[in-house]
């Protein structure tokens, strides 16, 4: 019962180990004790529920794999103070996700962590994984670098959990609004970014993801969707559903997904991504627009490849056949060897250390020769007989 017990709890602490290297979401805490000449002040408030990190988007961060936060209060000796935020999520897509969510277009940019902005006293900016608020009493010229090194120590993710989504950037960047990119990965972003087209029609369960950005245009802002699918066949096929329902829009049939649509509305599929564009453009900025967006697929050579006298398979061969000589004449000069040796003891020390003569090396029976003419009558006897 015992040996049971202990199998089953290393078991489960096997599992634990496993599922936290699955996640690639670290252990222990986010924020560190002390950064820049910062110090906590006062207990850091950690917490699992996302509606602690922010009660009216707390749907949405579970959406985008919402793990942890932790929230403090940071002092300097001058009596300045500034207010700590950080929710931490499954991978880097979940925390760019957030962060794209949050930015606000008249936000400026800062070079911080891996993408940073900032509005007035606030700062918002991510790093691996981890999405970070801070919000200070008084900024200074130092505040930025500060921040930096915040970043710095911040716990990352391991493995693929590190990596970015490719699809933000197959947005064109001529007439792009700064700020405006939204990336989402479920129907609730869908919703509070208010796209053109319904969750039913992107259809999340097919693994589907969409960045969505606002351009300028000679008739005001127009929307760029972007929808990535796992293959292109998914896509051909979201692709029909949706002029389908654009045609049953246009019929006013109440069952069909709602399409909003304003203005005119252009699509197209290329490779597995498919490009919606919105607004009050015209036929040849709608065209322009949907024609800047192409798929490229990458492909990852992960071994060497170069062609040169180390990795030239004639040289294999050769090698081989050199390694082969080698071996051959060491088997021969140790045979010389071997016996050149045992020929020159018998010469220098006789027979006195084989203890035998040469007649010896032969073994005989050692019969009589009236014996002998006896032995072969018999054998004669016994072929006759056969």
């Amino acid at each position: 019962m015992r040996h049971s017990r202990f199998i089953l709890a290393l078991a489960l602490a096997m599992f634990a180990v496993v599922a936290a290297f699955a996640t690639g979401t670290p252990a222990g805490p986010i924020l560190p004790k002390q950064f820049a000449g910062w110090q906590i002040s006062g207990l850091v408030q950690p917490s699992k529920d996302p509606a602690a990190a922010d009660p009216v988007n707390a749907a949405l961060l579970k959406e985008y794999g919402f793990s942890d936060f932790e929230s403090a209060t940071y002092a300097r000796d001058d009596g300045r103070k500034l207010k700590v935020k950080a929710a931490r999520f499954g991978d880097a897509s979940g925390a760019y996700g957030a962060f794209t969510y949050y930015k606000m277009p008249q936000m400026l940019t800062e070079k911080i962590g891996d993408q940073g902005a900032s509005l007035s006293e606030r700062v918002l900016f991510y790093r691996g994984n981890i999405l970070v608020d801070v919000v200070f009493e008084k900024l200074t010229a130092m505040s930025a670098a500060e921040l930096r090194e915040l970043a710095g120590l911040l716990p990352l993710p391991s493995g693929s959990a590190r990596n970015l989504p490719g699809l933000p950037a197959y947005l064109p960047r001529p007439g792009y609004v700064k700020n405006t990119a939204k990336y989402v990965v479920g129907p609730v972003g869908l919703q509070k970014v208010s796209a053109p087209l319904p969750a039913q029609l992107v259809d999340f369960s097919t693994g589907a993801e969409v960045v969505m950005g606002t351009y300028n245009t000679s008739g005001g802002d127009a929307t760029l969707l972007l929808i990535s699918y796992p293959t292109p066949q998914i896509a051909a096929e979201h692709l029909r559903r949706i002029d389908v329902a654009r045609q049953q829009n246009t019929q006013q049939q109440p069952s069909s997904p709602t399409i909003v649509e304003v203005g005119p509305f252009y699509d197209k599929r290329t490779g597995p991504i498919l490009v919606v564009a919105t607004g009050p453009l015209s036929q040849s900025e709608g065209k322009s627009l949907l024609a800047s967006v192409n798929y490229d697929a990458e492909v990852t050579w992960n071994e060497n490849t170069y062609f040169d006298k180390k990795n030239n398979i004639a040289n294999l061969v050769w090698n081989a056949l050199i390694l082969c000589g080698i071996l051959m004449g060491f088997a021969l000069i140790a045979g010389l060897a071997f016996g050149g040796i045992r020929i020159l003891i018998r010469r220098v020390l006789g027979e006195r250390l084989f203890h035998r003569s040469e007649e010896n090396d032969f073994i005989s029976l050692g019969l009589s020769e009236r014996e002998s003419e006896a032995a072969d009558s018999k054998v004669s006897s016994s072929i006759k007989a056969v």
